[in-house]
């Protein structure tokens, strides 16, 4: 005798949610480069005379502020080499570490190519290392207890109050940043934490990173649950109401694995020729990029995606990265959803519907998710989300200048909108193409959202400074963890959702 169990049916049609992407804006501008701006043949050192040049004024903003009722009446100094001995003043410029442990082109020129260079270091920070502070004039050495406390790597714009010393040394008593950028003033609709919501109508944006295609290790059957679930092909009513509340998927890098055996040195066969770069032609397969193409496809058919490279995919090293081509995914490129960004790149949201469908060509929604209807009354809307996402490189660059504990990669990447600039070790430990008319990398605003891919744990927090909210979100490896990361665009809350592939089946937990 068998038991037969109703499924339960929804009392109305399961619609997806929507939200429409904006044009940019002079605070958050685009990262792709042009034939006016893609010329190697400027200096490096540019880009700190251009980030000085635009810091300054709120540094000293700033410092006037903090420091206009400390006794001595410090006065700022407009130049480094200008300070007098065993007067009290503050100075503004480029925080240099020299560091011995660094990275060093000179000594990798020189060095004897017969012996195998050392690998890279997980850290480069020791205990002779030493910190300056230039501008153009030139530099002096910042010394005293203040700076033990405070975390700082190469590039960062600050303010300096204390007293040059006899040596010549200049001893920090208190130091400034410019502090949270500006940020668009919230509107009357906008959803603050103590109000309640309608949980049937949050907003959410779906973060991974690190799909790993292709590696030794693959998480296939993680990465087609993924996909099921944001169609609403996956787990009960329950789940597909959860997947209809996605607008959009950001993923963030390493979508694909690197190439085995790249940069090393490959023997031949016997009655073969060497291989050139170390690597041999004819072992490479495109399987890869056809399956992320595959689970890119399934995915596009009924949820927007922005794809963005990393540091393990085929696409250039140097910040920013530019755009993957469309070609090369295949049928997933027919979807007007589907979207190659650079990294980093700034993405403005706002809530509603888009002007035109979501798939052109012959690309057609299958999934079983709906799409929400364009007509009816229309609901206020509420000011644009801003979406400042990475993947993860300037952070894991800054994280090597520091010890840790102490220092958490959270706690850094809340150090850089205090800074106002995502990437400061650009271009000193970290490869960045050579602007001469800007610093692309500054924030010229505060984002609602500052998503961080491919690091090793997941961690979030809501980071506040007088009116300005921002919601720092760390993506962890999703072949490693299986954590799909959802942000609210109302709220700015987080939830987890975790898949596993299991001996006896599969597993989806929504935290």
């Amino acid at each position: 005798m068998s038991l037969l169990y109703s499924v339960p049916i929804p009392d109305a049609p399961i619609t997806r949610l929507r939200s429409t992407v904006l044009p940019a804006t002079d605070t958050t501008p685009s990262f792709s480069m042009n034939a006016k701006n893609k010329s190697f043949k400027h200096q490096y050192a540019n880009i700190y005379f251009v980030r000085l040049r635009h810091l300054r004024t709120p540094i000293e903003k700033e410092a006037l502020r903090r420091w206009k009722d400390v006794a001595g009446s410090p006065k700022l100094v407009p130049r480094v080499l200008d300070v007098l001995k065993g007067q009290l003043c503050y100075i503004v410029g480029t925080v240099y570490m020299e560091m011995p442990l660094k990275p060093n082109v000179l000594e990798d020129i020189g060095r004897d190519h017969s012996i195998p260079a050392p690998p890279p270091l997980d850290k480069i920070h020791s205990p002779n290392d030493s910190i300056m502070l230039e501008d153009e004039s030139g530099r002096i050495q910042l010394v005293g207890d203040r700076l033990k406390n405070t975390q700082l790597v190469t590039g960062v714009i600050a303010g300096a109050l204390g007293v040059e010393t006899i040596s010549g040394e200049f001893e920090v008593v208190d130091i400034c940043f410019p502090g949270m950028a500006p940020q668009e003033e919230s509107g009357d609709d906008d959803v603050e934490e103590n109000e309640s919501v309608d949980q049937g109508q949050e907003e959410y944006v779906a973060f991974i990173s690190g799909l790993d295609i292709g590696s030794q290790s693959p998480s296939e059957a993680q990465t087609q649950m993924l996909a099921e679930y944001l169609s609403g092909e996956a787990g009960g009513i329950d789940d597909q109401i959860s997947a209809s509340q996605i607008t959009r998927l950001m993923i963030l890098g390493n979508s694909l694995a690197p190439i085995a055996g790249a940069g090393t040195e490959v023997e031949p066969e016997k009655g073969k020729k060497s291989c050139r770069y170390g690597y041999d032609n004819t072992s490479f397969s495109p399987h890869p990029t056809i399956n992320l193409s595959a689970h890119l496809h399934d995915i596009a058919r009924s949820i927007p995606i922005h794809l963005l490279p990393g540091a393990s995919d085929p696409s250039g090293t140097i910040l920013p990265q530019q755009s993957f081509p469309r070609a090369m995914f295949g049928k997933a490129s027919r979807y007007s959803s589907f979207s190659c960004e650079t990294n980093p790149t700034y993405v403005r949201l706002s809530p509603g519907p888009p002007d035109e469908p979501i798939s052109k060509g012959k690309g057609k929604s299958t999934s079983s998710l709906k799409l929400a209807s364009t007509s009816g009354s229309a609901k206020p809307k509420r000011r644009p989300r801003t979406v400042l996402a990475t993947s993860g490189q300037p952070l894991s660059d800054m994280f090597k200048y520091l010890p840790s504990p102490p220092a958490t990669r959270l706690n850094l990447a809340e150090a850089t909108l205090r800074w106002r600039h995502m990437a400061p070790t650009a271009p000193d430990t970290l490869w960045c193409h050579p602007f001469f008319h800007s610093d692309p990398f500054i924030l010229a605003q505060t984002p609602d959202i500052y998503a961080i891919g491919c690091q090793p744990n997941f961690s979030s927090r809501l980071v506040r400074e007088g009116k300005r909210r921002c919601r720092i979100v760390l993506i962890p490896s999703f072949s490693e963890s299986g954590v799909l990361v959802l942000v609210s665009l109302k709220t700015l809350d987080v939830r987890l959702v975790r898949f596993a592939a299991e001996s006896r089946g599969n597993a989806m937990v929504e935290v």
